[in-house]
């Protein structure tokens, strides 16, 4: 019997972004296909106490720079070559979030990722501008003016507000989170440990 495996994900981690690239290749070798969750970073921060990496790293020489040195090798191993940190960071993914919600329910949750995420960390919009959403979404064959819409839907909103408030309660504290049979691993560089998991 195949296993479960979970990507909670916010459009607005570097590293959401990156290792959303790797997991086709997981997904091939293990012929497992991940679940995406859409939750809201900024929740999790918010429930758990936690702050973003770029301010818990402040004021601490030598460690902010490391860790875009640990991404520049991350790019590199996967040949990553359209990486490119957004010049808006941070941007609020309030709307892109609920978006990816809406997106869900409607049944097309893969096809608005694969429009976001490039949007985001390969053209370095300004993703919480509803024009460069519906640009983004519109170029990326979806209705952006429907999911702007949806977006303000009650049930869409306690979606997302549900799905953060679950993966709090089961464990994270940040972005990327994978969930393997339950089995919680936390960011990019725990893929081989998720690998070896569903693998098991």
């Amino acid at each position: 019997m195949s296993k479960t495996v979970e990507f909670h994900f916010d459009f607005g981690s570097p590293n959401a972004y990156l290792a959303h690239k790797v997991v086709p290749e997981i997904e091939t070798r293990t012929g497992v296909k991940f679940r995406y969750v859409p939750v809201l970073l900024g929740g999790i921060f918010k429930a758990t106490n936690n702050v973003s990496p770029v301010i818990a790293n402040q004021g601490i020489k030598n460690k902010g720079e490391y860790q875009f040195l640990e991404i520049e090798r991350f790019v590199k191993k996967h040949g990553l070559t359209k990486f490119k940190f957004n010049s808006h960071f941070p941007v609020n993914t309030l709307q892109i979030m609920r978006g990816a919600v809406a997106a869900e329910i409607d049944g097309n949750l893969d096809a608005y990722i694969e429009a976001v995420m490039p949007a985001m960390w390969e053209q370095s919009l300004k993703m919480d501008d509803p024009d460069a959403i519906k640009s983004a979404l519109d170029q990326g064959g979806i209705d952006g003016a429907h999911i702007l819409a949806r977006i303000q839907d009650a049930d869409v909103k306690a979606k997302l507000v549900a799905n953060t408030e679950d993966s709090v309660n089961r464990g994270a504290f940040g972005i990327p989170t994978f969930f393997v049979d339950g089995d919680i691993y936390f960011g990019k560089d725990r893929l081989r440990d998720v690998e070896e998991a569903i693998s098991e």
